[in-house]
């Protein structure tokens, strides 16, 4: 798919310095920039290859103001990281798919909006209802009375469990898993675990991102809810019951136990560790790593195993590393009392 530069700065409202009429047919990094390519410059390291590059167009600030001449167009917006971001969503949309694969298997009472895409053996059984431009590749599975909103992607392999709700323009990445079985048994007297059946479901509210292989569980009862605007990386598990809040985001690999509770605007970063029946406030921040056990008030920053204060943290690991010149010196300091008490105790 081909773009003059022109156009490119129509759909991103930039302003040209440069050939306008230069044809731009791929992405590229402006370190290795490659003819036809485009690229963008928002972080100053990364300065130097704006003369050097080989990119046909590069998206900068503003009032960027190069020290030299430049080998390629520049297209000058506010914030050429958001419009590269903008650009690349433009393009992916031009290139998706539409039409309904003849080797899915759709139940007859399935409703669909309009420019809905259904890739190969894909499943959908009854009671289901898809919006307008929902994309469906190969090989998911959409249970009964599923409801889908308009402008949502499926990645190929998703699986979405009985009478979950998915909103707006949200992604679900390869293999994510929305409403399975919350990890519910209840322990017997001979030490087996009886089921406790989960009947609830999960809401997914607008403009959710769920990454690849990640699981979000159904509730026992009620619902297990993910609220607009979060976004969560690959291999990250929500089990039943849980809530996130609006606009919370997490790194990979994250983990939090039944029916907690997580504010607005939090940031979690990867393998962070979450006990069950907790409450984190809003904008509450928690450090890669971390295992959070107890409740969290608003705008906290923990860090740590257990995690507590991130401040007071990195102060205990500084002194951490000490500990065995500390041991050292304790021990000469004991050897010393010891010595001197010997002394006093013969006078």
């Amino acid at each position: 798919m081909k773009f003059t530069v022109k156009e490119i700065a129509q759909v991103i409202g930039g302003t040209i310095e440069g050939n306008a009429d230069a044809v731009i047919d791929k992405f590229s990094k402006i370190e290795k920039g490659e003819e036809g390519g485009i690229s963008f410059l928002a972080n100053v390291k990364y300065t130097p290859y704006i003369y050097t590059t080989k990119a046909t167009a590069v998206l900068v600030s503003s009032s960027f103001q190069p020290a030299h001449p430049v080998p390629c167009t520049l297209i000058r917006i506010d914030d050429p990281y958001l419009a590269f971001a903008k650009l690349m969503t433009f393009y992916q949309e031009k290139r998706q798919k539409s039409g309904i694969s003849s080797f899915a298997a759709i139940a007859e009472d399935v409703k669909m909006g309009k420019n809905v895409y259904i890739g190969d053996f894909v499943s959908i059984a009854s009671g289901v209802v898809l919006g307008d431009n929902v994309k469906i590749y190969p090989h998911c599975y959409i249970g009964e009375n599923v409801t889908i909103g308009n402008n949502t992607t499926l990645n190929a392999g998703v699986k979405i469990h009985h009478e979950c709700i998915i909103g707006n323009n949200c992604t679900l990445h390869a293999g994510a898993i929305i409403g399975a079985d919350g990890f519910g048994f209840a322990p017997q007297q001979d030490h087996q675990y009886m089921k406790i059946p989960q009947l609830g479901n999960v809401i997914i509210e607008d403009n959710v991102d769920i990454g690849a292989n990640s699981c979000v569980d159904r509730s026992t009862m009620g619902s297990t809810i993910i609220h607009k605007g979060v976004k969560l990386c690959n291999f990250i598990q929500v089990a039943h019951n849980c809530e996130i809040g609006e606009n919370t985001v997490m790194a990979a690999q994250c983990g939090i136990a039944g029916s907690t509770k997580i504010g607005k605007n939090c940031l979690f970063g990867g393998q962070v560790g979450v006990n069950w029946h907790l409450t984190i406030g809003d904008n509450v921040q928690v450090g890669a790593q971390s295992a959070v056990s107890h409740n969290v008030k608003d705008n906290a920053v923990l860090l740590g195993t257990p995690a507590f204060n991130a401040g007071d943290c990195v102060k205990s690991l500084t002194m951490f590393k000490y500990f065995p010149s500390y041991a050292n010196r304790i021990a000469d300091l004991e050897k010393q009392v010891k010595e001197l008490t010997e002394k006093l105790n013969k006078k």
